[in-house]
């Protein structure tokens, strides 16, 4: 069985190289084959980039997070650009707009979410997208500037409603290992209505850790824990909900399934 982890942080994990390599070996060995690392920042990017230049299996979101509205970094939108076109580069992302933290204004934010869903357009990209406290505008920012090849709702964190509504976007659900927490309940009820070819998951590392390892630095390793939870969700086998999960993330990166 293999699992792809759609959204990690590894950067976020552990600094040196070395170590990154070593959280990548370990998510191999629990059966995740493949994992996106996500940074918030362009410069995040290209550090965390060249050090996992070797590991094959590790591919790439680049682009410039609402953490990051104040300073986006100078030439942001050629850097992005540039860097599309390295191997194993696969999305846009993250980006959104998040108004729990309050990083700059809103307005702000919402200029830097569209100029980046205009130039995933551009590129031919697809992106994936960053949403706290802000689900109103975000789809309605989708509604009308949604790249062709599509987003990922990363992190999903709505309620059944929501996703209903975001189903007729081509959009993807990614659930997070806060998906087996007793009281997600609005994620338990989002899952039963969402199609299963729409569905994937991601360790949100070194966030969002399951429930088995609360009180830990979440890790890929532990993504498989969040794949057995959604199998007895929707009363299918964990070998079928891999097999699904594994065919999804595929697809929508554009990647193979060997």
């Amino acid at each position: 069985m293999r699992y792809f982890d759609t959204h990690a942080h590894i950067g976020l994990i552990v600094d040196d190289p070395i170590e990154q390599l070593i959280v990548i070996q370990e998510a191999r060995q629990a059966s995740v084959s493949r994992l996106v690392s996500i940074c918030n920042s362009l410069h995040d990017f290209v550090k965390v980039y060249e050090n996992l230049k070797s590991a094959s299996n590790v591919y790439h979101a680049v682009g410039v997070s609402p953490s990051e509205v104040q300073n986006p970094g100078k030439n942001w939108k050629q850097i992005i650009e540039q860097s599309v076109r390295l191997p194993r580069v696969v999305a846009i992302g993250e980006i959104g707009l998040d108004y729990y933290r309050k990083f700059g204004d809103k307005k702000s934010q919402i200029e830097l979410f569209i100029s980046q869903l205009d130039l995933a357009a551009k590129l031919d990209m697809p992106v994936i997208i960053h949403n706290r406290d802000a689900g109103h505008d975000v789809l309605d920012i989708l509604k009308d500037r949604l790249p062709p090849k599509g987003g990922i709702l990363h992190c999903y964190s709505e309620d059944a409603d929501y996703a209903k509504k975001a189903m007729k976007l081509h959009l993807y659900f990614s659930f997070a290992g806060n998906l087996t927490y007793r009281n997600a309940k609005n994620l338990h009820e989002t899952v039963g209505v969402i199609p299963l070819d729409r569905i994937l998951i991601e360790s949100e590392s070194p966030f969002m850790v399951p429930a088995d390892h609360r009180g830990k630095r979440n890790m890929p390793k532990y993504l498989p824990l969040t794949a057995r939870c959604l199998a007895d969700m929707l009363d299918i086998s964990d070998e079928e909900m891999g097999l699904i999960l594994w065919e999804n993330a595929n697809r929508f990166f554009g990647l193979s399934n060997d």
